[in-house]
């Protein structure tokens, strides 16, 4: 009996120190798990290397979302081999963070005061021009950076505020759909075209587009002359433009 009461006791004895040690490794592979924190939020920022090229994107309250998203859409696509090509920023006139036209809110990742040099400026538009039009600040924005761009951009009612500013007198330029009359009446010098037949245009280093989804246009336009054909059809395969083209109810 004595020898069965021993065994029992070596028996009990093993199992306490099996579950302490499976306890143990339980605790440490937790504690190991818990050390590898996620990194979903800086994985996907994209580091701003002067020695790219800065694409501007230009905002303001009641800004239409999808002339600010066709352009970052376009230009912050990496070539095929993974590599980053552009600077792709936002710019407004504070810090404070912009309502669209849609209501989503963008935090800008710069002011007026701290904008780097761009090399493309895009332009986009509102329903409602008219505190942008007569906003001094933006005018004189758009005026100093056209200095150094070797684009400067307008999609839709965006043309109000390059003919405000002067800087395409005596160039082409297209509107949003039915605005082209007014806008030749606003701003003579501007050379409108006719916005029932035309979609983009491109006149030295101004371009322009009617706008909304087909701010991609100006933007696939523009990403083609600034890299390569074969980059653009790249970029339209990355977006599954393909099956836009190709798409049916």
């Amino acid at each position: 009996m004595k020898n069965i009461g021993f065994a029992i006791v070596l028996i009990f004895s093993a199992i306490l120190v099996s579950c302490n040690s499976n306890k143990s490794k339980t605790g440490a592979e937790k504690k190991q798990v818990g050390d590898i924190k996620s990194d979903t939020l800086t994985k996907h920022l994209k580091p701003f290397n002067e020695e790219l090229p800065t694409i501007g994107l230009l905002m303001y309250n009641g800004v239409l979302q999808s002339e600010v998203i066709a352009t970052s859409d376009v230009f912050s696509k990496p070539t095929e081999a993974g590599k980053q090509i552009f600077n792709v920023i936002t710019i407004a006139e504070t810090k404070n963070p912009i309502t669209t036209e849609e209501g989503i809110r963008i935090l800008p990742d710069y002011t007026f005061e701290n904008c780097p040099k761009l090399e493309a400026l895009f332009v986009p538009s509102a329903y409602d021009m008219y505190a942008q039009v007569h906003n001094q600040k933006i005018i004189n924005f758009i005026q100093q950076k056209n200095k150094d761009t070797k684009y400067t951009v307008s999609n839709c009612a965006g043309a109000q505020l390059i003919g405000k500013s002067g800087i395409a007198n005596g160039h082409k330029i297209v509107t949003w759909i039915g605005g082209g009359t007014q806008l030749q009446k606003d701003f003579p010098k501007l050379k409108v075209q006719n916005d029932s037949l035309v979609t983009y245009v491109k006149d030295g280093k101004f371009l322009s587009s009617n706008g909304n989804l087909a701010s991609y246009i100006s933007a696939l336009n523009l990403v083609e002359i600034m890299t390569s054909p074969e980059h653009r059809k790249f970029v339209e395969s990355y977006l599954y433009l393909d099956r836009l083209k190709t798409w049916k109810n």
